[in-house]
């Protein structure tokens, strides 16, 4: 799997190869939910099943609360199970 070029500049700090991003699921989904513009989340929604997706959602602490909120609210998950939202 080829990474595509609308994707390389989330992840800037990286010296990437094409395995990298699938090989790192909560990473990348981490990376593309706070930073992502539509390109790029369109990216990762083909490339990662929902159910994924959901879980990074779910348990990745590194979320802001803005974003934390807002994909909360996009994949219709209670913020009581959002662990940012969490953090106090």
């Amino acid at each position: 799997m080829s990474i595509p070029q609308q994707v390389r500049p989330f992840f800037w700090d990286l010296g990437l190869r094409d395995e990298d991003l699938t090989a790192y699921p909560d990473y990348t989904i981490g990376r593309l939910l706070e930073m992502g513009d539509d390109p790029a989340v369109q990216w990762m929604r083909e490339t990662f099943p929902r159910t994924e997706i959901e879980r990074v959602i779910r348990t990745e602490r590194r979320l802001s609360r803005r974003s934390a909120n807002f994909w909360a609210l996009v994949y219709g998950i209670p913020a009581g199970e959002v662990a940012a939202l969490r953090m106090e």
